[in-house]
């Protein structure tokens, strides 16, 4: 595995000009460019690099650098600068409680009153799920997971719920990228948000906020496995691809 690398050695990013501050814009490139694994953790941002990529001026970078850090996305270390946050067995172990909950409560809320085009809607991203899986490409069934959620989050109708979700998502993407990795995980992965969209498609709240708490506490056990072993890093989207 490559080492931690700096911006430098990343694709070009790219600030759209459209209606929002550019500090808004920079975060979003940032936090797209991190969750998506184009930056791994440990890996250094540098501020006339990103400044360049980014055509922006530093005093924009550091704003949105700054509202990343509150977001746990980005760490300051001394004497070394601003990195990718890697994420402790700890800090992991509460993220994974955490979310828990708050998705058990997003799915029951959802089975209890999404609409008929919104359940629709989920049962299409789980064949997206299915075909990801069936194709054996892991940046694809993380960004097809990624649109199951949205789904789920967008028709829960708990607009705080779906704040925080997010936010916990971002924190842990490149570590659900590697406890996707695992043998056989993908599959059992599957297999438990099957069973989450069966509960919801029978508006049975209970059970499907049953079935999301069992999904994040086995996916919680799957990352405390990984991050225990030394050699554990995050895969480069090459590799993810080929996966």
């Amino acid at each position: 595995m490559p080492p931690p690398s700096s911006a430098s050695n990343r694709a070009p990013l790219a600030i759209a000009r459209i209606a929002a501050p550019i500090r808004e814009q920079v975060a979003h490139q940032l936090r797209r460019a991190i969750t998506s694994g184009l930056f791994r953790p440990g890996d250094r941002l540098i501020e006339r690099e990103l400044c360049a990529q980014l055509g922006v001026s530093r005093t924009s970078l550091r704003e949105a650098l700054r509202q990343l850090e509150s977001d746990g996305l980005v760490t300051t270390i001394p004497y070394k600068g601003i990195v990718v946050s890697s994420m402790t067995p700890e800090e992991a172990q509460q993220v994974y409680q955490v979310r828990a909950v708050i998705e058990g409560l997003a799915a029951r809320l959802f089975a209890e009153q999404a609409t008929a085009s919104q359940c629709t809607q989920l049962a299409s991203a789980m064949q997206a799920l299915e075909a990801a899986l069936a194709e054996g490409n892991l940046a694809h069934l993380v960004e097809a997971k990624a649109h199951f959620y949205h789904i789920l989050l967008s028709g829960c109708g708990n607009h705080q719920a779906m704040l925080v979700l997010q936010s916990l998502h971002d924190r842990i993407a490149s570590l659900r990228r590697l406890t996707l990795a695992q043998p056989g995980r993908a599959a059992e992965s599957v297999a438990e948000m099957r069973q989450i969209l069966a509960a919801i498609l029978a508006r049975d709240g209970r059970q499907a906020e049953q079935a999301c708490i069992h999904h994040v506490e086995r996916a919680a056990v799957v990352a405390a496995a990984v991050l225990h072993q030394p050699e554990a890093e995050p895969l480069s989207p090459h590799e993810q691809g080929r996966s």
